[in-house]
C-alpha cells in the first residue's frame, strides 16, 4: 500500500498562480452549446488549447522553473516530453534566458517539434530520442545526471502540480453554477492531481472524472491494482496521454481525490476530435479531446447538470488529419477492409461494384496483384458505407456472389498493416 507523502496546498497553488501571472493566459469557460443540446446539460469547456503555447503545460513548466535559484538555473535546465510540456519549457526558458535542452521521443509530431523550437528560439536544442515517452524520458536523466542540470519533469514534481492546479483556481472563479461534474484528461496525471486537489478542498460536492486512453490505461490499471503500477505496452496514438506509468504523487493524490477514472476508445477520441471542428471551428488534438469524449459515457448521469470538461491542448499536427478520420470512421463502423477473391474473367470487377456494392457504398481502397494461375485473384478493397447497418447485408451480398475473402478489421494480425 502507498502512502500519500505529499497533498498540494491551496496557499502554494494561489502562490503559483500569481508567478504565472502575465505568464499563462486567463484561458476562457466557455459553454459549447451544441455539447449541451446534445447531452441536455450546460457543458462548459476550460479553453486551455488557447495559451499561447497551446495547452495547459505552461502552467506548471513556468511554476517550476521560477521556484529554482540562479544556481539551479545556470546548470541548464532539461526536460522529456512527447511535446505539450517541451514548449512549455521552451517558452519559460526563453522568458526566463535559461539554457535548456528538450528531449522528445523519435516518433512526436513534427508540428510539435517546429513549435517547440519557435517558442525556445536559441535558448533550447532538441534531441529525438527513443519510441515512447518512458525511453525519453531515461535518456533525459542520464543526460541531466552527467552534466548536473535541472530536471524539469513533466507531471511528477510538486511545483509542477500546483502549477497545473491554477486551471482549478480558474474554473471556480469564472463559472456562476456550482459544478457537478469536472471531466479531466490523464497522461501522467499533473493535471488531474493538482485540478482536483483545488475541487477537493473548494468545491467538496463536484464528482471528479479522470479520462484516459483505451489504449493506455495506466491511472485507471494502478488504482485497480492499489498501487502504481507500469503498463507492458501501450498504443501511442494519443502521445499527449500514452505514459506506461503515471507519476507516484500524481498516483497516491487522484486514488484519492477522483470519483472514477474511465478509458475511452482512440476512435472515439478521432470522433470528437472531428465533431469539435467540424461544429465548433476547435481544434483539439487528440489528448485534449479525451475529457469531452467521456461525456457519452455519463450521458444519463449528467442530465440537467452542470459539467467542466478541460480541453486541454491544441497542438495537432495536420498531417495526421487522416488518420484521424480512418480511425473515426473505423469506430463508427462505417469503415471496413476486406479480402475480395475476384473471378479470373471480364466483367468481375463491373460486377462487383454493379451487384454487390450498395448505391451509397464508396471504395476507399482497392490493391490487387495477381501472381498465380488460381480462378480468382484476391484484392484487399477498403469500402465507405453510409450506415453502419449496412455492412452485413453488404457482406451476404459478397458470399451469394462468391466475392468474399475474408473481414480483415476483426482480425488485428493482418489489419495493422492497413491503419
Amino acid at each position: 500500500m502507498q502512502t500519500l507523502t505529499y497533498f498540494p496546498q491551496l496557499d502554494d497553488i494561489n502562490k503559483a498562480a500569481e508567478r504565472l501571472r502575465g505568464i499563462a493566459e486567463l484561458t476562457p469557460l466557455m459553454e459549447n452549446f451544441n455539447l449541451s443540446k446534445t447531452y441536455s446539460a450546460k457543458i462548459m469547456l476550460k479553453r486551455e488549447d488557447l495559451q499561447a503555447v497551446r495547452s495547459y503545460k505552461i502552467r506548471g513548466a513556468y511554476n517550476k522553473m521560477s521556484s529554482l535559484n540562479s544556481e539551479e538555473l545556470a546548470k541548464g535546465i532539461v526536460c522529456a516530453s512527447a511535446g505539450n510540456h517541451a514548449q512549455g519549457v521552451a517558452y519559460s526558458c526563453r522568458k526566463m534566458k535559461v539554457q535548456g535542452t528538450i528531449f522528445m521521443p523519435a516518433a512526436t509530431p513534427k508540428q510539435k517539434i517546429e513549435q517547440t523550437a519557435m517558442f525556445g528560439a536559441a535558448f533550447v536544442k532538441i534531441e529525438l530520442i527513443g519510441d515512447t515517452f518512458d525511453d525519453t524520458y531515461k535518456a533525459a536523466i542520464t543526460y541531466c545526471n552527467k552534466h548536473k542540470s535541472t530536471f524539469v519533469h513533466p507531471f511528477n514534481d510538486e511545483k509542477v502540480i500546483e502549477g497545473q492546479g491554477t486551471v482549478g483556481l480558474e474554473i471556480l472563479d469564472q463559472t456562476l453554477v456550482p459544478v457537478d461534474y469536472l471531466f479531466l484528461p490523464i497522461g501522467g496525471g499533473g493535471l488531474s492531481a493538482g485540478v482536483s486537489s483545488v475541487f477537493k478542498t473548494l468545491s467538496p460536492n463536484t464528482k471528479i472524472i479522470g479520462v484516459e486512453p483505451k489504449g493506455a490505461p495506466a491511472m485507471q490499471w494502478s488504482i485497480q491494482q492499489g498501487k502504481n503500477t507500469e503498463l507492458k505496452e501501450i498504443d501511442k496514438f494519443i502521445d499527449g496521454a500514452a505514459v506506461k506509468k503515471v507519476g507516484d504523487k500524481n498516483f497516491a493524490i487522484c486514488r484519492q481525490n477522483l470519483h472514477e477514472v474511465l478509458t475511452v476508445d482512440e476512435g472515439e477520441v478521432c470522433q470528437i476530435i472531428l465533431n469539435l471542428y467540424n461544429k465548433d471551428a476547435i481544434v483539439a488534438e487528440p489528448a485534449g479531446a479525451l475529457s469531452v469524449a467521456a461525456l457519452r459515457q455519463y450521458a444519463d448521469k449528467i442530465k440537467g447538470k452542470n459539467i467542466v470538461c478541460v480541453l486541454s491542448g491544441s497542438n495537432n499536427d495536420i498531417t495526421r488529419t487522416a488518420e484521424i478520420r480512418e480511425r473515426a470512421l473505423l469506430y463508427s463502423g462505417l469503415k471496413h477492409y476486406f479480402i475480395v477473391r475476384f473471378p479470373q474473367r471480364a466483367g468481375a470487377l463491373r460486377e462487383f461494384v454493379s451487384e454487390v456494392l450498395g448505391p451509397e457504398d464508396d471504395i476507399t481502397h482497392f490493391e490487387y496483384s495477381k501472381k498465380h494461375n488460381r480462378e480468382t485473384g484476391p484484392a484487399v478493397v477498403g469500402i465507405e458505407l453510409k450506415n453502419p447497418e449496412d455492412l452485413y447485408p453488404l457482406i451476404e451480398r459478397m458470399k451469394t456472389r462468391n466475392f468474399f475473402g475474408e473481414y480483415l478489421n476483426s482480425k488485428p494480425d493482418l489489419f495493422q498493416f492497413l491503419v
